[in-house]
């Protein structure tokens, strides 16, 4: 048996990662192309047929309401290109949300606020890395790991708060939610910047090839000298940190923490918007912008039926269609 914890002898990764990149290169254009196309045809449809569409506030409304799922989906992007799964982001996004409102209401003045920020994305990202260990030290399946701390995490922040609601107004910690900078909500800007960020990271980095070759074809990158299982551990710790970070603004807006709900169902959306998005979910593939994309085309087929008059829980299975459908056009570009 390979033991994918320690490097291999002869490394000649960059080769490896420049023959699998290519490809992906050619033909990321593409399978984006499609996704934009659907954005635009739907964005089309609610200017001639839904009243108010294009008013700033609908403009915000709508991109404010991805914010927390792109970002999510963001971390999951990275760690379905490896190919595994992360089902946990829900429970970090909690614990979180948890553990931020005892800092800043606990300790008064800038440190609270600075350790709110930090310490929770802190604990979050810990959480990603026991992901990441029971998935390449432990040998367990990605979508079995992280369901321990799918079960197992809400349960920690619930613990934590004595499972009471914590209900706070801190205009300071909020900020990052409810500010605005020259009238555009500053989660909007945090979101399009770590977009760009990571979309740079997986095009442009040596960390973004063995992404891709690691979720392509894993031994053969092992064999090539890629060290696997530190990508692959690095892909959960950001995915749980980013999770960490939604958790703050899902806080933030609400102006409460409530680890029985922060984050509930987030984990499904956020796979929905990667699928939908392109990015393969057997791995080798990482569209990050195509998942902003998915999470806005996701987005607007729920406004779009609500804005008129369709319950929403008709949205949760044309969701559901949308994913199947994603998932078809991904085997027919593969096949």
């Amino acid at each position: 048996m390979i033991d994918k914890t320690q490097p291999a002898a002869r490394p000649v990764a960059p080769l490896a990662a420049d023959a699998q990149a290519a490809p992906v290169k050619k033909r990321r254009g593409v399978a984006i192309q499609r996704e934009i196309i659907v954005l635009v045809a739907m964005i089309l449809f609610n200017l001639f047929f839904t009243e108010h569409f294009w008013s700033l506030q609908t403009f915000n409304v709508n991109l404010t309401q991805v914010v927390t799922i792109v970002i999510v989906g963001i971390g999951m992007t990275l760690v379905v290109a490896t190919g595994g799964i992360d089902l946990s982001v829900g429970a970090s996004m909690a614990i979180a949300g948890a553990l931020a409102p005892m800092l800043f209401m606990n300790i008064e003045g800038p440190l609270g606020i600075l350790l709110a920020f930090t310490l929770p994305v802190l604990a979050a990202a810990l959480c990603g890395v026991s992901n990441g260990l029971l998935v390449t030290r432990l040998r367990v399946q990605p979508i079995v790991a992280t369901l321990v701390l799918f079960i197992a995490g809400r349960g920690i922040a619930q613990v934590v708060t004595d499972g009471s609601l914590q209900a706070f107004n801190n205009p300071a910690f909020q900020w990052i939610a409810l500010g605005k900078v020259a009238g555009v909500p500053f989660q909007i800007l945090l979101m399009l910047a770590l977009v760009a960020v990571f979309t740079w990271i997986v095009r442009k980095t040596l960390f973004g090839k063995y992404l891709l070759v690691t979720g392509g074809n894993e031994d053969a990158a092992y064999l090539s000298g890629i060290p696997t299982a530190r990508v692959k551990l690095i892909a959960y710790t950001a995915c749980a940190a980013l999770a960490g970070l939604a958790g703050l603004i899902s806080i933030s807006v609400n102006s409460s923490s409530d680890a029985n709900v922060v984050g509930l169902g987030v984990e499904l959306d956020a796979i929905a918007a990667v699928a939908v998005g392109g990015t393969a979910l057997t791995g080798g593939k990482a569209y990050i912008t195509g998942t902003l994309i998915g999470a806005l085309i996701i987005q607007l087929l729920r406004y779009t039926l609500l804005a008129h008059g369709i319950p929403d829980a008709a949205a949760l299975v044309l969701k559901a269609a949308i994913i199947i459908a994603a998932v078809y056009v991904q085997r027919r570009r593969g096949s």
